[in-house]
């Protein structure tokens, strides 16, 4: 059954820039980011059955608003939705959607689509703690607008990341675990041995901020020079960089670290396939979902040193398919990055074990298939929402 062709959709990401990364995947291919291919081409076969699909970003360097081809529009808000709520919602407003799809937990946006009655889905990666009072009553008014019957469906990336909703209040009948498409897998790549090396490469792919952890590696590594363990620390990412170079000389590991900025995706498997370890350090504070550095390490079989961020349990256990560290505990992390390069048995067992633990991670739901799902909307396609929400029974945990 076709369509309807009058709906119009948009999707909200807080930050990003759908003009560029258009630009970037239409001509030349290359992605900055994980999917990115696979988002426009899933919205070019979208926007072939609707009025029109836009994609926004709202903190941008400049205001835009451009067609990138028949049906579908780049918009660039340049404006902060947490702090510039009026302005956020009014762009919404003249772009005029039926149908919108917000990637990130703003207040304002949902209290605009409860308030104008659009049929609205939260598209979500992100986790939420119970830790503090502000928290507590942060996440309990978000809970009661993400029940609101106007928020249709609430979908996060993983099944942990659902519970964390569930944990808030969330109706646990609304909420669907999703996940992007992986195009590579571990069955490309040979389990890793421990290598004889005088310097061990460690890797770090994400966003270069304290909350991510990056600063318990710094503080790791001139440990483990004290220690006579040589390391070198490549970065992948962008953010305080010139905070992170001044930490870096202030604890005398400049030339052990290697900023690489943004690299683009097609590059990242193969960055860690070349390192000895990845690091995966975030704080509990920072609202993971499920980082898409923890497939990407599994598939390149190189063994991981991860925290125990809330959002990490079931998808990695120590010793099985990680090494997990107590969060913000820098003296830990560097026991557990010499427990693994000590360790050949340990080392080739995470190794080994990437592909089952890769497997367990995969979901059945893909970001596309659940936005063209829900504006289809017949009875099949609801039906199929239903048999993949959080308490269908399809999901362990």
């Amino acid at each position: 059954m076709p369509m309807e062709a009058n709906k119009r959709l948009l999707i909200v990401q807080y930050a990003g820039d759908y003009r560029e990364t258009f630009k970037q995947v239409r001509e030349n291919g290359i992605e900055t980011y994980h999917a990115q291919k696979y988002v426009i081409d899933s919205i070019s076969n979208i926007s072939q059955e609707i009025e029109e699909a836009i994609l926004m970003c709202c903190q941008t360097t400049e205001k835009y608003n451009t067609l990138l081809q028949p049906g579908i529009r780049a918009v660039g808000a340049a404006v902060d939705p947490f702090e510039q709520s009026q302005e956020i919602c009014q762009i919404i407003a003249e772009l005029n959607p039926t149908h919108l799809v917000v990637h990130s937990p703003i207040p304002a946006i949902l209290s605009w689509a409860i308030k104008k009655r659009v049929k609205t889905m939260a598209l979500l990666a992100d986790s939420f703690l119970q830790r503090g009072l502000r928290n507590r009553i942060k996440n309990s008014l978000l809970a009661a607008k993400l029940n609101n019957p106007y928020i249709e469906w609430v979908a996060n990336h993983g099944v942990n990341s659902c519970l964390s909703l569930q944990n808030i209040g969330v109706n646990p009948n609304k909420i669907i675990p999703w996940d992007w498409p992986h195009f590579k897998t571990p069955n490309e790549f040979t389990p890793k041995t421990l290598p004889s090396t005088d310097v061990w490469n460690l890797v770090y792919i994400g966003a270069v901020v304290p909350s991510k952890g990056v600063g318990e590696i710094f503080e790791a590594l001139a440990i483990l020079r004290e220690q006579n363990i040589t390391t070198k620390l490549h970065i992948a990412g962008k953010g305080d960089i010139d905070y992170f170079i001044n930490k870096s000389q202030q604890l005398g590991i400049q030339d052990n670290i290697n900023f690489l900025g943004l690299v683009p995706h097609n590059e990242v498997i193969d960055l860690m396939r070349q390192a000895h370890l990845v690091i995966v350090p975030s704080w509990h504070e920072y609202p993971e979902g499920l980082p898409l550095t923890i497939y990407e390490a599994l598939c390149a079989r190189t063994p991981i040193v991860a925290s125990d961020h809330p959002m990490f349990k079931r998808n990695l256990e120590d010793g099985i398919s990680a090494v997990i560290f107590p969060a913000r505990d820098s003296k830990m992390l560097a026991n557990s990055i010499h427990k693994l390069i000590s360790n050949p048995e340990l080392y080739y067992s995470l190794s080994f074990a990437s592909l089952k633990s890769w497997k367990q991670l995969q979901l059945p739901v893909k970001w596309a298939k659940l936005i063209y799902t829900w504006l289809n909307n017949s009875q099949h396609d609801r039906n199929w929402l239903y048999e993949h929400n959080l308490t269908s029974g399809q999901y362990k945990y």
